[in-house]
C-alpha cells in the first residue's frame, strides 16, 4: 500500500524503474513499447487539458519525440506502460503551434494548484530534472559539456568520465510554537516580496555538516531571534522551484520575544489555534494564510487539528 501523500508534489504515482534508466538495451525497449506515452513540459510549465477537469495532456511518444526530437526522460512505468516526457524550449508557445487543440502551458505553480496530486507530483519531477539538465550542461571537473545519460537523470562527461547527478536542496521548514503564555501560541512570518498580508513559516536551507534539527534552531535564531528547546517532524514536500526538499517540523521555543531581522523577515505574528484557523480560512482580518500547494499551510493545519511537538 502506498504512503498517503500529504503535500502537493509528493507521491509520484509511478514506478521509478531505476535498473531500466542504466541499461541502454531495455531502456530501448521502452522508448520502442508501443503504449510509451510522453508529457510535455514548456519552459518548465506542463501542457494541461483546458477543457473539462483539468489533467495532464500524454501523448503517444512518438509524437512527442516529433516535437522535440530524440531529449526524452524517462520517468518510469505505470502500470506497466513506460511514460516519458519532453520540454520544448523557447519563447513561441507550442500551444499556438505544434500543439494547438491540445490544451495550455500553465506555469507550474498554477497547475500544481488544479491538477490531481499525482499529475502534480510528476509534473514537479519532470520539471526538477530538466531544470537541473539546463544547468548542468557542462562538466563541473574538466569543463567540457557533458552528455545526457541514464535516461535523461545523470550527466556523463566524455573527457573525464565523471557522472553528474540531479541534486536536492533539503531545507528545513518549520512552525514555531511557544508554550509560555496562557495558550499555546505559533509564529508566522513576512517577507517583503510577498503579496499584502502574506504570511507563512519560517525556512532555510541546510548547509554542510548541519543536521535537520541543527538547521532549524540556527534558522529560528537568525530570523526571528528565538531559542528552539525541542523539534518534531511532520512530512516533507518536493519543491520543484528548481529542486528541494522541504523537510517540515513543528519546533518549540522557549521565548515569545520574536525580533524579525529585517534581512529574511520584515514582520512576524504570533496566532492562537483560533486565531490561525481564521487564517486558513481566510477571515483573519489582516493575514493571508500561505498558498493551498505549500507545506507551510500543512504544517500549520496539522497546528490547528492538536499536532503537537
Amino acid at each position: 500500500m502506498p504512503l498517503p501523500a500529504l503535500n502537493t508534489f509528493a507521491g509520484d504515482p509511478l514506478d521509478r524503474a531505476g535498473d531500466l534508466r542504466n541499461d541502454p538495451e531495455r531502456l530501448a525497449e521502452q522508448v520502442a513499447h508501443p503504449e510509451a506515452v510522453a508529457m510535455v513540459l514548456w519552459e518548465g510549465r506542463p501542457l494541461v487539458e483546458d477543457a473539462g477537469e483539468p489533467r495532464l495532456v500524454w501523448l503517444a511518444l512518438d509524437h512527442a519525440r516529433a516535437v522535440v526530437p530524440d531529449r526524452e526522460l524517462f520517468l518510469g512505468l505505470w502500470n506497466g506502460a513506460p511514460c516519458f516526457a519532453v520540454e520544448v524550449e523557447g519563447s513561441v508557445d507550442p500551444a499556438a503551434g505544434p500543439l494547438a487543440g491540445l490544451g495550455a502551458f500553465p506555469e507550474m505553480r498554477e497547475a500544481a494548484a488544479m491538477l490531481p496530486g499525482p499529475d502534480a507530483a510528476m509534473a514537479g519531477t519532470a520539471k526538477s530534472l530538466f531544470d537541473w539538465r539546463r544547468r548542468h550542461g557542462f562538466c563541473a571537473a574538466c569543463g567540457v559539456e557533458t552528455e545526457t545519460a541514464g535516461g535523461g537523470w545523470k550527466r556523463a562527461c566524455p573527457a573525464c568520465r565523471v557522472e553528474h547527478f540531479p541534486r536536492v536542496d533539503p531545507v528545513t521548514i518549520m512552525l514555531a510554537v511557544y508554550k509560555g503564555g496562557p495558550e499555546p501560541r505559533c509564529l508566522l512570518g513576512r517577507q517583503a516580496a510577498w503579496p499584502e498580508g502574506r504570511m507563512s513559516a519560517l525556512a532555510g536551507f541546510l548547509e554542510p555538516g548541519e543536521t535537520i534539527e541543527a538547521a532549524c534552531a540556527r534558522e529560528i535564531e537568525e530570523e526571528a531571534g528565538l531559542t528552539v528547546t525541542a523539534v518534531r517532524y511532520h512530512s516533507s514536500q518536493p519543491w520543484p522551484f528548481p529542486s528541494q526538499l522541504m523537510i517540515g517540523l513543528i519546533c518549540e521555543v522557549d521565548s515569545d520575544d520574536a525580533r524579525p531581522d529585517q534581512t529574511e523577515l520584515q514582520a512576524v505574528a504570533w496566532l492562537t489555534r483560533d486565531e490561525a484557523a481564521d487564517v486558513l480560512e481566510g477571515t483573519h482580518p489582516s493575514i493571508k494564510a500561505p498558498p493551498r500547494i505549500a507545506i507551510a499551510r500543512t504544517l500549520l493545519q496539522a497546528w490547528v487539528d492538536g499536532f503537537e511537538v
